[in-house]
């Protein structure tokens, strides 16, 4: 299979260590599964050029995508990687997401602390509201305090505080699982959507490119995340609500588990279903809990 331009795929992907680690493990797998050599295309984000402001303060959801989606509109590299949990419901005219290779762990870790270890009033550190609404409506006695910047940085912040959230799979990815004090059940802490899936997204028009990214596709992470996404979706492009959902393959279906929440609300809602259609699955659930919103 020859590359689109002739030379090698050009990546485009946030330059954090997690980031470039995801790109290099794309590029990896085309080259075993598809024979293609690949390069990376080191791309500034909105997110990693404020280190400090909390996420929803300056865009929310897809604030680490857009300017390496904007590469790959612009021609400046044939694809791009992300952390599929950091993509807007909406991708952007002209791209298309063609793959989503593989899935690590779904589940949130607490670094400093196990959950039941954490003191009366214990101060956790967490930049999504998704977290903090859960593990609030858990424990109304912790208290919460913004936490961004790179890896490094946030397991840092657990020194100053009695625990940290992040994401397990981006510890797994890191070599740093021997931080997690504790790995928290979906029961507990239902993940974002997509949470721990590499999605890898092209010009809708590059028939080359498309080519190379199906041989790099898992069909089964492609068929659970297509009905998360499609969750979101129904909430509306812009929601920047608390949402969590997983989905899972129940022989020819899909099972999923959603959660909507306000901000402040004490008791994030949930729904479950099954359908052998993920995108109306994904549809359904949405459209439960906006019901039980309404007054």
């Amino acid at each position: 299979m020859a590359a689109p331009s002739g030379g090698p795929l050009r990546i485009a992907t946030r330059g954090s260590a997690l980031a470039r680690w995801q790109a290099e493990r794309v590029a990896s797998l085309l080259a075993d599964r598809a024979g293609l050599a690949a390069e990376l295309v080191v791309v500034e984000t909105a997110g990693d050029r404020d280190l400090t402001s909390p996420i929803h303060a300056i865009g929310g959801t897809g604030v680490f995508v857009k300017e390496v989606q904007e590469a790959v509109r612009r021609g400046e590299a044939d694809l791009a990687v992300h952390s599929a949990k950091d993509l807007p419901a909406a991708t952007p005219d002209g791209l298309v997401l063609r793959a989503f290779p593989e899935r690590a762990d779904v589940r949130d870790a607490l670094v400093g602390s196990t959950l039941a270890d954490l003191r009366e009033g214990a101060t956790v550190a967490t930049g999504s509201v998704r977290r903090r609404v859960q593990l609030a409506a858990l424990r109304p006695d912790l208290t919460f305090v913004e936490l961004r910047g790179n890896m490094a940085t946030r397991l840092a912040k657990a020194a100053e505080v009695d625990a940290v959230v992040v994401a397990a799979a981006a510890l797994d990815r890191l070599g740093l699982a021997e931080r997690i004090a504790e790995r928290l059940e979906p029961a507990v802490l239902l993940p974002q959507v997509a949470q721990g899936a590499l999605a890898v997204e092209c010009r809708a028009q590059d028939a080359a490119a498309s080519e190379a990214l199906a041989a790099i596709d898992d069909p089964e992470v492609h068929r659970v995340v297509t009905a998360e996404r499609a969750f979101l979706g129904a909430l509306g492009g812009g929601c920047e609500l608390p949402v969590g959902a997983l989905a899972v393959l129940d022989g020819a279906a899909v099972r999923m588990e959603a959660l909507l929440a306000d901000p402040d609300a004490s008791a994030p809602r949930r729904s479950t279903g099954s359908d052998a259609d993920p995108e109306a699955l994904g549809r359904r659930l949405a459209a439960e809990l906006m019901e039980t919103d309404r007054p």
